[in-house]
């Protein structure tokens, strides 16, 4: 079960502010969205295909956190989740991917999700029954002919005897094996290697639209062939356990699963979805824009996309869409596809005192991943408050005067900041030092100045 059947809302919110600065009105939409999921499945089964979730369109510039809340959302929700760019589409002709794409993608990371909980599921029986191959490889067991003799009494005690000294040895080779005594030993494995020749398809619609396996298809025409290699025992044992978790894996049950968690949890992103709103152009590529969006139409309102795995209905995929809305508003959109996208969310832009909050609040902060990987060559820094208000300073005055990147701008201004200390970390003999404000202007002074400069640099 999933963790929104115990969040509420406001603990959904709480999470999100965890990785996420800000942005109040996006978050509580989102954790409304996804509790509403949760809510969907309490309601009687006549009703339940009749709700229909609410998609949301985040409405913000380049930077201030749209793509992580879907990802945070999505991570916290432990659903499918895809992000595409809408702009990917508009390409004339469709050159590329056709917009059902986007759903087939989603089912077959819902199906490698599935498929990697029940390989956590059968590990145990895996690991117990690759040591007995493995086992049976360092120590080979005798081949048992003993189906006449042990119509003999005599000869029954005789490999009963043999049977005991056999188990004691390879129970002392059992201990050796887990106590890694045997990690240095190389053992002969046969490996499978699949001979089907690599063959590119290209359509417009996806392979996945013939609904044929090709390789079950040429399964018999091009046999697997195993290939010896001599490899040390914990590789040898990875192999073996890999294996058997392959065979012990019910698939039919992970591709039902998982379509079940794509047609009931998965969440779309659609990004840039600004970029297919423009409908004033007659000419040049744009003009397949309008076209992208009535493609789009019968997905996110609910249709179904045939897959490789089968039949998916999207009638009850989340659709996030996002975009900056800088050349075009949400209203440039066809009123059909407006429709489908209820719920409108502005996100702040980010000034200072949010920037000061990114760096240092996240579990994920960029100061700590800096000092974390500093620390990897024996080097501890610490940054002064004048240093974080220094950056945050920067980054908002760069903003204003060339483009606004958002909080991406502080992820160029630490990688300049850091620049000379991280190419020169591995020789250091001091090994400890703070940045304070005057180290961060020493470093930034030219860029800050110069206005042109920073449009190259920053």
């Amino acid at each position: 079960m999933t963790l929104t059947h115990t969040l509420t809302p406001r603990e959904i919110v709480s999470e999100l502010d965890k990785f996420i600065i800000g942005q109040r009105a996006a978050k509580k939409s989102v954790a409304i969205a996804l509790r509403n999921r949760w809510r969907r499945q309490q309601v009687p089964p006549e009703l339940r295909d009749e709700i229909a979730p609410k998609n949301i369109i985040m409405i913000g510039a380049t930077g201030v956190g749209k793509t992580e809340i879907a990802r945070r959302l999505a991570k916290l929700a432990q659903s499918p989740f895809l992000k595409v760019e809408a702009s990917k589409f508009t390409e004339v002709g469709y050159v590329g991917r056709d917009v059902e794409s986007m759903v087939r993608d989603l089912t077959e990371l819902a199906v490698s999700m599935v498929k990697e909980e029940e390989r956590d599921t059968v590990r145990t029986k895996a690991e117990e029954v690759a040591e007995e191959r493995m086992l049976d490889i360092l120590y080979p067991r005798r081949a048992d002919s003993s189906d006449e003799e042990r119509s003999f009494d005599k000869t029954l005690e005789v490999v009963k005897s043999g049977d005991d000294e056999r188990d004691r040895t390879r129970e002392k080779l059992r201990k050796l094996l887990r106590e890694g005594k045997l990690d240095q030993r190389y053992v002969d494995l046969e490996i499978s290697q699949s001979s089907m020749p690599v063959v590119e398809i290209f359509s417009s619609q996806g392979i996945e639209e013939m609904d044929i396996n090709f390789k079950d298809m040429f399964g018999s025409l091009f046999p697997k062939k195993t290939k010896k290699r001599k490899i040390k025992v914990p590789e040898a044992l990875k192999i073996l356990e890999q294996e058997e978790a392959q065979r012990l894996i019910d698939m039919d049950n992970v591709v039902s699963t998982a379509i079940e968690r794509v047609e009931q949890n998965g969440i779309i992103f659609l990004d840039e979805i600004d970029k297919i709103a423009g409908r004033d152009h007659t000419q040049g590529p744009d003009v397949s824009r309008e076209g992208v969006q009535r493609d789009l139409l019968p997905i996110v309102e609910g249709s179904t996309v045939t897959t490789k795995y089968g039949m998916v209905k999207t009638d009850h995929i989340l659709f996030i869409a996002a975009g900056a809305f800088h050349m075009s508003k949400p209203a440039d959109l066809i009123p059909e596809l407006q429709g489908r996208f209820p719920i409108r969310v502005e996100l702040d832009s980010l000034g200072k005192d949010d920037f000061i909050k990114i760096l240092t609040e996240p579990q994920n902060a960029l100061v700590t991943q800096y000092v974390a990987l500093l620390e990897t060559e024996g080097v501890s820094i610490t940054f002064d408050t004048s240093a974080i208000e220094e950056i945050a300073e920067v980054a908002q005055y760069v903003n204003e005067r060339t483009e606004n990147i958002g909080a991406r701008r502080l992820h160029t201004i630490m990688e300049k900041l850091l620049e000379d200390l991280s190419f020169t970390a591995p020789e250091l003999q001091e090994k400890t030092l703070v940045i304070d404000a005057t180290y961060v202007r020493d470093k930034l002074s030219e860029i800050k100045k110069d206005e042109d400069l920073s449009r190259y640099i920053l």
